[in-house]
């Protein structure tokens, strides 16, 4: 018997590489192709996004995601949120103390103080179960069990990527519980638009508009003071277009508490939950642009501030700066700022959330 020859991938990454099994599930790379030829490849270690392969001015195809190039390194990554989905709660909360019904619950101290992005195996963590629906759409899906990582509930959430013709990759999450719980996922992309390279050069000159009139300070521990600032004349201030390095590292206080970026912006929108327009850049040499709409009342704009050089894809390297993130989400710490838009899941309701990356280009 004749083994099928693997199909060639643009992105160069072979599903074998990705193939392995953890506590008795089976990990595996999933590659979805518009009809343009262009590429997102994702594997449900995590539901890491691991190549992004679209055009640049010139029709010259490059992965625009940092990732690896095969599970081990997903799994060992410096970067252990390297791309991935987040939960149960994406973003940090405090001292990793919530109260739920006059009950305290304390979860995994993980960053600092505080619990960051789930606790120490979060959802990045975590074997998905993946349902391969089409050429460009997979489904993964995870059951967080009670008591996982300090939570309250037995939560079951689904995750469906797909990546349309007009080259927009869509998120969309759905989650239950059976029990009253608190829920905030993300996904935590990585993106560089000048293409991962050795090294992958920085985003200082990426133009980035950010449609967000307020923005949410941070303590010294990147935990919400409470208060919600305007962006006007902070280098928070991204209405109009602007170069994400102009004032990446002005004298002002949150930057310094950021070390760059790293802060949720409060989304201007006419109504909850619509899905409408967050930001966009604009990467000028290659051409290459990203819009990101959502229904979420949030993004987290991280600038990789911590990375130290460390290698990635096919011998790529990923300094600092190298990319910016931004995550859909809930504002950090909600649960204990009451008046913050609320992360309680209900058993009777459920969370849904869409996210919409779209590439393109601009000569």
């Amino acid at each position: 018997m004749v083994k099928a020859e693997e199909p060639h991938y643009a992105c160069g990454l072979k599903k074998e590489d990705f193939q392995t099994t953890i506590d008795g599930k089976k990990t595996d790379l999933y590659v979805l192709r518009n009809a343009k030829g262009n590429e997102v490849a994702i594997t449900n270690y995590g539901g890491a996004i691991v190549a992004i392969m679209v055009p640049d001015k010139d029709g010259n195809l490059a992965n625009i995601i940092q990732g690896h190039d095969n599970i081990q390194e997903v799994i060992s990554s410096p970067e252990p949120y390297l791309s991935t989905l987040i939960g149960r709660y994406g973003n940090r909360i405090a001292k990793g103390r919530f109260q739920l019904n006059g009950k305290e619950y304390k979860l995994a101290i993980n960053n600092g103080p505080n619990s960051l992005h789930g606790g120490k195996e979060g959802f990045n963590a975590k074997v998905w179960d993946a349902v391969r629906v089409n050429d460009h759409a997979v489904v993964l899906k995870y059951t967080s069990s009670y008591g996982e990582e300090g939570y309250t509930g037995e939560v079951e959430v689904w995750v469906a990527y797909s990546f349309s013709d007009d080259d927009e990759l869509i998120i969309k999450y759905s989650a239950k519980t059976n029990k009253k719980t608190i829920i905030n996922l993300t996904s935590h992309g990585f993106f560089s638009l000048a293409g991962i390279a050795n090294p992958t050069p920085t985003i200082d000159d990426l133009e980035c508009e950010i449609n967000a009139d307020f923005y949410i300070p941070i303590d010294e521990t990147s935990i919400p003071t409470g208060e919600i600032l305007k962006v006007a004349g902070t280098p928070f201030d991204f209405r109009k277009p602007k170069k994400v390095g102009q004032e990446i590292d002005a004298d002002h206080e949150q930057i310094k508490h950021g070390a760059g970026y790293d802060h949720c912006f409060v989304l201007n929108k006419k109504e909850e939950g619509e899905l409408s327009f967050a930001a966009r850049i604009k990467e000028p040499n290659s051409g290459r642009t990203m819009e990101v709409y959502t229904t979420e009342p949030g993004v987290q704009v991280y600038t990789h501030n911590w990375a130290d050089g460390y290698k990635g894809q096919h011998g790529a390297t990923f300094p600092r700066r190298s990319a910016i993130c931004f995550e859909a989400q809930h504002f950090p710490d909600s649960p204990n700022h009451p008046y913050f838009p609320s992360v309680i899941l209900e058993p009777c309701k459920e969370y849904t959330q869409k996210t919409i990356y779209k590439f393109g280009v601009e000569k």
